[in-house]
């Protein structure tokens, strides 16, 4: 979730979190949220859980709001740009937004993948993050994306970019699992080399994983691969350090039953459940969302100004 090249001693400045989130499928509650913690576990929303941006280009509606900070101390959001009341196959567009000090957000624009070959047809471009490739010296987004004329399920699509507003490569598909079905919600998280891309596979009903030694693939599926331990339906993973330890914890959307699950690694891959009464999330009513490192310093301005 950060360069620590890009950022060097501020990396240890880096204490508190910041929950980026939509609440739900009515117009109104897609759009962005926001939440904050001192450990982790516990989130307070900010602005009465009222949506912190007003959306007005494309849909007007977004879902799934991925925050992040580039090497410039720069902070984005890149949403799904879509309202569920279109139909789950309706949009073919994200948004975005920047922002230099987390209260004040700006340059909104639409990125339209029909206006590429490979995606002209796309009818699902869901859920979109974003990486930085050391290896390439730009910023890669990916996104679960379906076509109506290819015949590949929704799965993991990429682009890269330097600059958030131009491309320099045409969309393509990042990872399809053995399956050939549905793989949505990618989050890849980097560890000791290894990218990890965490996904909820259809075929096998839960979050399961591939890793890459670069974060545009190739990626390798294990054979036993499942690493949610939820009981009940999930998707909308989001992985993240608790900070100063080995510990990642793992957010994830009971879309179904409603409300959210916890579980926690210190391996990327053998997880244990955190009970109910160890964390604070539900009463926020998250839907898919994004976890960011913030200062003491950030974490106060976000709540004098939100409230």
């Amino acid at each position: 979730y950060i360069n620590i090249n890009f950022f060097g001693d501020m990396f240890m400045e880096l204490k508190n979190y910041l929950f980026c989130y939509f609440t739900g499928n009515l117009p109104e509650e897609e759009s962005v949220h926001f939440a904050v913690s001192r450990d982790g576990y516990n989130f307070t929303a900010l602005n009465s859980n009222e949506a912190v941006i007003k959306q007005t280009l494309g849909k007007k509606s977004c879902r799934d709001p991925y925050i992040f900070r580039d090497e410039n101390n720069i902070f984005h959001i890149i949403a799904t740009d879509m309202r569920c009341h279109d139909g789950w196959n309706s949009n073919n567009s994200m948004i975005m937004w920047d922002s230099e000090d987390l209260l004040h957000w700006k340059k909104e624009r639409i990125f339209d993948f029909s206006c590429f070959e490979s995606t002209k047809n796309a009818d699902r471009v869901w859920a979109p993050q974003v990486i930085y490739d050391k290896f390439k010296d730009e910023y890669m987004i990916y996104w679960s994306n379906h076509n109506t004329d290819d015949g590949l399920d929704t799965i993991p699509w990429y682009i890269y970019t330097k600059d958030f507003v131009s491309f320099t490569t045409e969309p393509s598909v990042l990872f399809k699992p053995k399956s050939d079905t549905a793989g949505i919600d990618g989050d890849i998280i980097e560890n000791d080399g290894k990218y990890y891309l965490y996904y909820a596979d259809q075929e096998k009903d839960g979050i399961c994983y591939a890793v890459s030694d670069s974060p545009s693939g190739e990626y390798f599926e294990p054979k036993d691969n499942k690493v949610s331990v939820a009981d009940t339906q999930i998707e909308g993973n989001c992985m993240y350090k608790i900070l100063g330890t080995d510990k990642y914890v793992m957010i994830m959307d009971k879309f179904v039953k409603s409300g959210y699950f916890m579980q926690e690694t210190e391996n990327m891959t053998d997880f244990k459940a955190v009970d109910d009464d160890k964390f604070s999330l539900n009463h926020l009513r998250p839907r898919h969302g994004s976890m960011l490192y913030i200062t003491d310093d950030e974490y106060n301005k976000l709540v004098e100004y939100f409230g």
